[in-house]
């Protein structure tokens, strides 16, 4: 079986357990684009995931104008279409908060956080196929979570009690995952994600890293983000991995 194949079996399988959970309040909406948009992010499995990885970049869960909508982690819809070359039919899930409709490649709304990772990717690596040669983009949480208002709430703010089931559904997606890919290097884009990491994969398996997380929320994501990360990369030690096989010169981090 190719890793592709493996990994899409593996999405489809946190897909499924994720589907049935329930949450309360302030969660008042539940998106799932692992259902609704699989046909893109089975398009984006299959040209990123068949071949072993130096490193896994692993963002907490989709964005309401990213994934939600493209079904690719980070999936800022130009970045997606025009740089990935990934664009598929999107279907819609179920309950639609009025606020956060699913316009899939329709949607007119850059997400920022996605422009600034695939856009720094690009910049560097200059085509998919370099960067898929050693690297992908996953996330942890497959779910986005929207209150009443519209406003999005990441998946650390859900009660305690109801996250429990998810992030063991996530975890063992992850322990998948990186069985499935072989990384030296699972670097969380943010805190979070590399919390998650660093709990439940053993030093040996791979080793866990953490970079700036290009949310436009962080005021220090709106100060050079790529060059922050290059530099975080750097101190970590990522770079040696990341850079290795790239078009460009080897001085430079994975960003």
């Amino acid at each position: 079986m190719s890793r592709a194949v493996a990994l899409r079996r593996a999405a489809r399988e946190l897909a499924r357990a994720v589907d049935p959970l329930e949450f309360g309040a302030p969660v008042s909406h539940v998106y799932n684009p692992l259902a609704y948009a699989w046909r893109a992010h089975a398009a984006y499995l299959e040209r990123a995931g068949d071949a072993p990885k130096r490193i896994v970049y692993l963002g907490m869960n989709p964005g309401p104008f990213g994934m939600a909508q493209t079904g690719v982690p980070f999936g800022e819809v130009a970045s997606v279409r025009d740089w990935l070359g990934i664009e598929a039919k999107i279907d819609r899930p179920a309950r639609e908060h009025p606020k956060r409709p699913i316009q899939g490649f329709s949607c007119t709304r850059s997400e920022v956080s996605g422009a600034r990772l695939w856009g720094a990717i690009s910049a560097k690596y200059g085509t998919p196929e370099h960067f898929f040669a050693q690297a992908i983009v996953l996330n942890y949480c497959p779910l986005l979570f929207v209150e009443t208002s519209g406003r999005n709430l990441t998946p650390d703010r859900v009660r305690k009690s109801e996250a429990a089931p998810l992030f063991a559904a996530c975890d063992r997606h992850l322990q998948r995952a990186v069985a499935i890919l072989q990384p030296e290097w699972v670097v969380g884009v943010g805190q979070f994600a590399a919390q998650r990491a660093r709990s439940v994969l053993p030093a040996e398996v791979a080793q866990v890293g953490q970079i700036l997380h290009p949310s436009p929320a962080n005021p220090r994501a709106n100060r050079g983000w790529a060059e922050q990360v290059n530099a975080q990369l750097v101190e970590l030690g990522v770079c040696r991995a990341a850079c290795r096989g790239s078009h460009r010169s080897s001085t430079l981090a994975g960003f």
